[in-house]
Formats: structure tokens, C-alpha cells, sequence
């Protein structure tokens, strides 16, 4: 059968449709033997491979042949009955990186926003468990500043100067810390500090239309809202405390990598598993 050909499957009741090159990227599979062996566990019915197996574990199954990684949804659940389909389509590089869960699980993300209101300037600190995420969000995140004379807090900005974009402070890798409004500087001039975040294209002053931006961009992105708390009063300073489920990268193995197993157990090197990209 030519690689260019399409290939239908009914998996358990549900249909599937790909090419055959797709089917036989793994040559030593069931899959791709299917095309030519004649296995008695695939039939074939009106043009069409029938196979009594789980259609919905399948589709996972293709997903893998199609791009060569497994990335799971964060409910997923079934990693075992997902290996025992692997092996049973002798998918024994697949099975190898299902058998690995703790890589394939779903972590959960700590993220928390200090947020502080003093006079006419609010000061921001944003702490995360996952440094990846700090690193997003303080590309997102852009601070202009600019002088303005007898202008201050909620006023809008009416300089004919551009305004500059100041570089965030990054006392480390997890926390990212900035602040907006306004600051004395000489005579009737005042430091003005404007705060956007993307995809948001405005430029806001107010630290509590600042807040209320960044805690919404940050709901957007998956996260859940599961306490607030006042941490000073004194100081005004309150803190957000947010959690989501966030998913590994996705597990990459090529073609070449693929090993035969030497019993039932899928054999393939661990050594030869890599985070995709």
C-alpha cells in the first residue's frame, strides 16, 4: 500500500482516517504490520480496519504517530488502560513514556500578587512557583515613564514627550516587581509612571485599574483565584494568591529511537526521551 494512500479504521465503534506513512511510523507495530500481515485482530469490512478495541484511548494513540509526542489533557486520568492500548498496538516507545507518569501529570502553580497603595504611587510584586510563567508575564508586562508638570495620580498624561519603557526589577528568577503613579521630582514636575499589559494595549496610571487588569489578565490565562489577604495594614498591602493546574511539556521521541521489546514490559531507553519543544 502506497505512504500516499488513506487508510480508514473503525476503533471500538469510532472512525479514524489517515495515511498510511502515518500508520507505519513505527515499522515493528501491529499498526503498520496491519497494512500487509493480515492480523487476525484487525478486520477488514467494506474498505475499512475494524479492531475491537477503545476508540476514545485511541485517538491519543494517533495523535502520537501524527507528531510524535504525548501531551495529555490535565483531567487525563487512564495512563495505565493508555499503556495497555500501547502495547497491545506494540507501541513500545509510547508505552515506555506512559509508564514514566510523573512526567506526563499535570503540576500545580502557586502564583501570588503583593499589591500596595501608598499616596499616589502602588507597588506591585508578583511571586510564582513556576519561573517559566514569571518570565511570561513580565514580557507581558511594560512600564512607561515620562515628566509632567502639575499633573498627578488620575490625571491623564498631556506631555508631547514619547514616553520611555523602564526595564521591570527581577530580584530573581520567580518574582517580578513594578510600580505606576506619580512621583515628586522638581519645582511643578512630576515622574509619571504609566503600566500596559498585553494584549491590553492602554497605558493606566491608577494602581487599582493596574490591579484589576492584571488580575483578570491573569484568569484569562487558567489561573484560579483562592484567597486574598491583608498582609500589612499598616503599609496598605495586600496579597492574591492564585493556583492552576499546568501542564509538563510534551514528551518527544523520533522514529529512530524506537526499540524492540524483550518481553511484555515496553523496553524503550529512557535515555533516548527528550522534552519537546
Amino acid at each position: 500500500m502506497s505512504n500516499r494512500e488513506v487508510v480508514a479504521l473503525s476503533v471500538g465503534g469510532v472512525r479514524f482516517v489517515t495515511r498510511a506513512s502515518t500508520l507505519q511510523q513505527f515499522p515493528e507495530s501491529r499498526l503498520a504490520r496491519m497494512l500487509s500481515d493480515g492480523d487476525q485482530e484487525f478486520k477488514l469490512l467494506n474498505g475499512e480496519f475494524f479492531v475491537d478495541r477503545d476508540g476514545t484511548l485511541f485517538s491519543y494513540i494517533m495523535d502520537f504517530l501524527r507528531t510524535l509526542q504525548v501531551s495529555l489533557p490535565t483531567d487525563f486520568s487512564d495512563y495505565q488502560r493508555l499503556q495497555r492500548e500501547a502495547e497491545f498496538y506494540e507501541l513500545y516507545p509510547l508505552a515506555d513514556l506512559l509508564s514514566q507518569e510523573h512526567l506526563l501529570k499535570p503540576r500545580l502553580e502557586i502564583l501570588e500578587v503583593l499589591f500596595s497603595l501608598q499616596e499616589t504611587q502602588a507597588f506591585f510584586r508578583i511571586f510564582g512557583s513556576c519561573s517559566t510563567t514569571v518570565e511570561t508575564l513580565a514580557e507581558q508586562v511594560t512600564v512607561f515613564t515620562g515628566q509632567q508638570s502639575g499633573q498627578r495620580w488620575k490625571s491623564p498624561f498631556t506631555s508631547q514627550k514619547p514616553l520611555i519603557p523602564l526595564p521591570l526589577e527581577r530580584p530573581s528568577h520567580h518574582d517580578v516587581v513594578f510600580r505606576c503613579g506619580t512621583d515628586y521630582s522638581a519645582g511643578d514636575h512630576f515622574v509619571a509612571r504609566y503600566v500596559s499589559i498585553k494584549p491590553d494595549n492602554r497605558k493606566l496610571i491608577n494602581g487599582t485599574n493596574v490591579l484589576g487588569l492584571l488580575l483578570d489578565t491573569l484568569l484569562k490565562d487558567g489561573f484560579r483565584l483562592i484567597s486574598t489577604r491583608t498582609v500589612s495594614s499598616e503599609e496598605k498591602i495586600e496579597c492574591y494568591s492564585f493556583e492552576r493546574m499546568k501542564r509538563p511539556p510534551a514528551l518527544t521521541i523520533t522514529v529512530a529511537q524506537a526499540t524492540s521489546p524483550t518481553s511484555g514490559v515496553a523496553q524503550a531507553k529512557r535515555g533516548q526521551v527528550q522534552k519537546g519543544k
